[in-house]
């Protein structure tokens, strides 16, 4: 069968499960929705003032944001084992020029954490990037420009094939494609990145052990933060979001879903470019510069691409916000 065939025909398969399957997130206490939508007061609020904390209920999950500004639309995605909350030092600036909505990937923060289905198909990146479409469709966002750091630039790359339609550019920070990374793995890349081989383990060995001691677990994965970036606030916030119900287990389905179905995607789109403008931005002190030469590789992936190294480590919009804003003021102008 054809690669653009097999494409759509996935697609296809992908959207129709991710429809049928309803949210599995009773496990926290929820707002009542309200035409898909409600406001609601969480910790974070104090991280975020002037934003409106808002939840719309996909096809798939119950995704939970903030929102602010006027503008352009601008979606923020985070990474592990982070939430919305990575984006404090960043939304607000951006939220001068554009509306920003900084989103908690389903599994992740006050999302909803649904059941993972068959080859974990329902944390496929494919599955993650539809939730945040119709999140912006609900918004009256028809075409958006996205930022995703680390699992949400995974979530935003596969977006940005799934509905090139919608996403006016890409910015990428401190990631290599997925199906690159899995198919040249190194001893150096394992050392460096040994969680994605731990998570991956079978349900409920890597949550048993983190969730035996899930404080440690977390502050091991920010151990790279420079000190003094990370205060004894924002990491109380990203452990409560940790420790919510069936958060550590829908985090390990994420990178399941990496090594099983979403490399089966990928696949299909080896032959396919993201056509929007893409900015790559990765830190010098991170894993990726010295495997890879990073602008190059998402040049197989992407026809216009440009980027550069930042003098950071793996996070980026926490390090040093001030830099990641002029790049992507820049960028986005």
């Amino acid at each position: 069968m054809p690669h653009t065939a097999r494409r759509d025909l996935l697609k296809k398969a992908a959207t129709l499960s991710i429809g049928a399957i309803a949210s599995a997130g009773a496990g926290f206490p929820r707002a009542g929705l309200a035409a898909g939508q409600a406001e609601q007061k969480l910790p974070t609020s104090d991280f975020f003032p002037g934003f409106k904390r808002r939840t719309a209920k996909t096809s798939g999950a119950t995704i939970h944001f903030v929102t602010a500004g006027s503008g352009p639309p601008l979606l923020l995605l985070h990474g592990y084992p982070q939430t919305h909350l990575e984006w404090r030092d960043v939304a607000p600036q951006l939220a001068k020029s554009f509306t920003v909505v900084a989103a908690d990937l389903r599994g992740y923060g006050d999302s909803s954490k649904p059941v993972g289905g068959e080859n974990h198909l329902n944390y496929s990146k494919r599955a993650m990037a539809q939730d945040q479409v119709e999140v912006m469709t609900s918004l009256g966002f028809q075409k958006f420009a996205v930022v995703g750091h680390d699992r949400g630039g995974r979530v935003a790359h596969r977006m940005a094939l799934d509905h090139a339609d919608r996403v006016t550019q890409l910015a990428i920070l401190d990631i290599v494609p997925t199906y690159k990374v899995l198919h040249s793995v190194t001893n150096e890349l394992a050392t460096a990145n040994f969680h994605w081989w731990f998570l991956i383990q079978k349900s409920p060995l890597p949550e048993t052990l983190i969730g035996n001691s899930a404080e440690v677990w977390l502050r091991s994965r920010f151990e790279r933060i420079p000190p003094g970036v990370l205060g004894k606030e924002a990491f109380a916030e990203y452990l409560r979001s940790f420790l919510l119900p069936d958060s550590i287990h829908a985090s390990c389905e994420d990178y399941r879903a990496g090594a099983t179905i979403d490399l089966v995607h990928d696949a299909a789109d080896l032959d396919h470019k993201i056509s929007c403008p893409v900015l790559v931005l990765w830190g010098e002190r991170g894993a990726w510069p010295k495997l890879y030469d990073v602008l190059e590789v998402w040049r197989e992936r992407a026809s216009n691409v440009t980027g550069r190294e930042m003098p950071t480590g793996h996070f980026i919009a926490e390090e040093k916000p001030d830099m990641l804003l002029k790049e992507l003021n820049k960028f986005l102008s």
